[in-house]
C-alpha cells in the first residue's frame, strides 16, 4: 500500500537556513520593487499577491513536493508579506504596533480554525487540501506579521537595526535551546520559530540594504537581493539534492519489500 505523499519541506537545519534567506529576500525584493522602482505601495502589493497566488495555485494543484516550487511560494509569503505590512503602516496609517497585534490576531485564529478543523498543528505530514491550504494562510500571515513586528523594532521602538536583530536572533537561540533541552512541543516550537525567522529576515534584510547612516550596511536593494537569491539557489540546489536520495533510498526499500 502506497504511503500519501508529504509536499512541504522537511524541517532541518537546510530547511531553517534556506527560510532565512527567502524571508530576507522577501524583505529585499519587497523593498526594490515598492520603494528602489518607485511603483509604490498599493499596487507592489497587488503585483506581489498576484505572485503569491500564482505560486500557490501551482503548489496546490502539484502531487508531490517540489523544491523548487515550494521555495517559490515561501518567497512569495515573504515578498507580499513585506508590502502588505508597509501598505498597512504607511498607506492606511496604522503604524506598526497596530499592524503587529492585528496580524497576530488573524495568525492564532488561522492556527486555531486550524486545529480545531484538523485536530493537529502538526508540519511533519501536510497532505490534502484542507490541511495544505490552512498551512499556507498561516505562513503568508506568519511572514507578514514578521515584518510589522521587525519593522516596529528597528524603527517605531528606536532600538535601530542591529540591536533589534539582535534580540530576535536572541530569542531564536532560546527557541533553539528549547528544542535540545526540553520536551516542549515540537509543533509549538516551529511556528515559535517560524514566526520569529521572518523578523530575523526583515531585520537582517533592513541592515544590508539601509545606509550607514540609517544603521545599515549601505547594500542597497539591488545588490542585496542578488546576493540572497545566489544563496537561495544554492541551498535549494542541496535540498533537491539531497530529497532525490532519500527518494532513491525509499524506492529501494519499497523495492526490497516487494521481493521479501
Amino acid at each position: 500500500m502506497s504511503k500519501a505523499v508529504n509536499k512541504v519541506a522537511q524541517v532541518t537545519l537546510v530547511f531553517w537556513i534556506v527560510k532565512i534567506c527567502a524571508t530576507t529576500v522577501g524583505e529585499t525584493g519587497g523593498d526594490l520593487l515598492s520603494m528602489t522602482l518607485d511603483v509604490g505601495y498599493g499596487v507592489s502589493s497587488l503585483i506581489l499577491i498576484g505572485f503569491f497566488l500564482v505560486t500557490l495555485a501551482a503548489q496546490l494543484r502539484t502531487k508531490s513536493f517540489h523544491p523548487p516550487l515550494y521555495w517559490a511560494v515561501i518567497v512569495a509569503t515573504s515578498t507580499a508579506g513585506t508590502t502588505i505590512s508597509d501598505y498597512m503602516d504607511r498607506t492606511l496609517g496604522l503604524g506598526y504596533a497596530t499592524g503587529s497585534v492585528i496580524l497576530l490576531t488573524i495568525l492564532i485564529l488561522i492556527l486555531a480554525a486550524w486545529r480545531f478543523s484538523v485536530g493537529s498543528l502538526s508540519v511533519d505530514h501536510i497532505r490534502g487540501p484542507k490541511v495544505e491550504a490552512f498551512y499556507w494562510m498561516a505562513i503568508l500571515a506568519s511572514n507578514t506579521l514578521g515584518t510589522a513586528l521587525g519593522d516596529f523594532l528597528a524603527d517605531s521602538s528606536g532600538l535601530g537595526f542591529a540591536a533589534s536583530n539582535l534580540i530576535i536572533t536572541s530569542a531564536i537561540a532560546v527557541i533553539a535551546l528549547a528544542y535540545f533541552s526540553t520536551s516542549i512541543s515540537r509543533t509549538a516550537l516551529f511556528w515559535a520559530a517560524f514566526v520569529l525567522t521572518r523578523p530575523f529576515g526583515a531585520t537582517m534584510g533592513d541592515l544590508l540594504t539601509k545606509s550607514p547612516e540609517q544603521g545599515g550596511l549601505g547594500f542597497g536593494t539591488i545588490g542585496s537581493s542578488v546576493v540572497l537569491f545566489s544563496i537561495l539557489f544554492l541551498f535549494i540546489f542541496l535540498s533537491m539534492r539531497s530529497d532525490n536520495k532519500r527518494q532513491l533510498v525509499a524506492s529501494i526499500e519499497d523495492l526490497e519489500g516487494v521481493g521479501d
